[in-house]
């Protein structure tokens, strides 16, 4: 590699596939992330292993499953008594790639520090339903990242506020502008700054995140008129519905949103083209997750649809990523190795599980696997003592869930000849095959799921 790549990494908080265009059906208008995937590469497989904020996000950094990293659960004061938190010491790609010369830099939403007390004081505050989400990230554990410009889990979009890189707990920054615009401000002073020594940068955007309604009206008159039907157009949404006519209304300001991020990428990949000194830069845009905005009765995430799992992924680089897509899984533990890969740094900590995807983002891997697949997970909450395993290829889904009262609930879905998820076929041919290799793939991450027992005798009672 003649030149050692810049890396910037943009994720936009609940940004769904779908609304992509190259992938989705959304009627949301996004030119700068259309024209970034058509001069780039486009993952049609991209999937969040565990579709909500912090779980994917801890995986996204280190490569590690969520037993290993310690981030089981959303990340907040209630979790964080239970000892849910990103564990300290792990090294990340941007601890990886700071070892070998790049100047690390972070942005916006972390969602991975567990608050402490003073933390009600300084951030957010306590939210209705009694939790602190917001926290200060100590210098010690920002994992790789030198430049900061922070916040735990601040959901003020028009009002946000920001910890930088010298900044104690007490000396934060509060700003009148909307948090994407100004992050991407704050992004731009960075790429400005950039020396002759490569740069590894995440941007991570709140919006589209709820609230919904705190977006620039300048992105609202788009979708102000478009009807239920046109809003939501996937035929997993029963129209008339309460649940649909609330995401009819949550839908204006979402796609609106997305339209307003899609402009600060626009804005950085125009900063990006005025670098100077010839070294490669890698645009990695993608999401934490999706959203299921009415899809099968649901309005958000942590359920393993497509809604929420499929991620917008889109690698650009002219000249070192051709122009195309792949289809090959990329999932929540690829992130960390894949990156790496693109920057030519090879992953030292056997901790990491996740594969790197690089050679197929390059153009080079042209084969997809046939058994190419990913799991899913969630763990049982506080408020919810049920969890979940899954294996999901491009073909298909298997969906195991374990209820502490009522036992096993398995549920299959074929991806190609049903890719709403319109019908669970558990009784499927192709159910006993996943299950089995679930509870492979379970067994070698030493994933002591709860449900296993259950599903190890499930194969034999659905061929019985």
């Amino acid at each position: 590699m003649p030149h050692r790549p810049n890396i910037l990494v943009v994720m936009a908080d609940q940004f769904r596939a779908a609304s992509l265009g190259v992938l989705g059906e959304d009627p949301v208008h996004t030119p700068h992330l259309d024209r970034l995937a058509t001069e780039g590469c486009v993952a049609r497989q991209a999937v969040s292993s565990y579709p909500v904020c912090s779980p994917h996000r801890a995986m996204f950094l280190t490569g590690m499953p969520p037993q290993v990293n310690g981030v089981t659960l959303n990340v907040n004061s209630e979790t964080a008594a239970d000892g849910v938190g990103l564990r300290d010491g792990l090294p990340t790609w941007a601890s990886a790639l700071r070892d070998q010369g790049w100047r690390t830099g972070y942005i916006g939403k972390w969602h991975l520090e567990p608050p402490v007390a003073d933390d009600e004081q300084h951030g957010e505050g306590r939210r209705e339903d009694g939790k602190v989400w917001d926290a200060w990230s100590p210098p010690e554990r920002r994992f790789g990242f030198d430049f900061w410009y922070s916040h735990g889990a601040s959901d003020r979009h028009l009002a946000p506020h920001y910890w930088s890189t010298a900044a104690a707990r007490h000396e934060r920054v509060d700003v009148e502008q909307w948090s994407a615009e100004h992050e991407t401000d704050v992004a731009i002073r960075f790429l400005e700054d950039a020396g002759d020594e490569p740069f590894a940068l995440m941007l991570s955007l709140n919006p589209p995140h709820q609230p919904f309604d705190q977006v620039p009206d300048r992105y609202r008159t788009r979708y102000a008129d478009l009807d239920e039907r046109t809003l939501l157009n996937r035929p997993n949404v029963r129209h008339g519905s309460d649940v649909a006519v609330e995401a009819a209304a949550i839908a204006r300001d979402y796609f609106a949103a997305v339209t307003g991020v899609d402009e600060q990428v626009g804005r950085l990949a125009a900063a990006v083209a005025e670098l100077d000194g010839g070294r490669p830069t890698v645009i990695l845009f993608t999401s934490d997750h999706g959203m299921q905005l009415g899809s099968h009765e649901l309005m958000y995430k942590n359920v393993a649809y497509e809604e929420s799992m499929r991620l917008p992924l889109i690698v650009h680089a002219p000249g070192m990523i051709p122009a195309g897509e792949t289809g090959v899984i990329i999932d929540s533990l690829d992130f960390a190795p894949t990156i790496l890969g693109l920057a030519g740094v090879s992953p030292s900590d056997v901790r990491i599980a996740g594969r790197d995807r690089s050679a197929a983002l390059r153009g080079e891997a042209e084969h997809t696997p046939a058994d190419d697949a990913t799991l899913y997970t969630r763990y049982a909450s506080r408020s919810d003592p049920s969890s979940a395993r899954g294996l999901r290829t491009a073909e298909a889904k298997v969906v195991a869930t374990w209820h502490p009262t009522s036992g096993l609930e398995v549920r299959f879905f074929g991806l190609v000849d049903d890719p709403f998820e319109l019908i669970s076929r558990p009784s499927d041919p192709r159910t006993a095959a996943l299950c089995a290799r679930l509870l492979s793939e379970l067994d070698e991450a030493a994933d002591s799921w709860e449900g296993a027992a259950a599903l190890a005798a499930y194969p034999a009672q659905v061929s019985g």
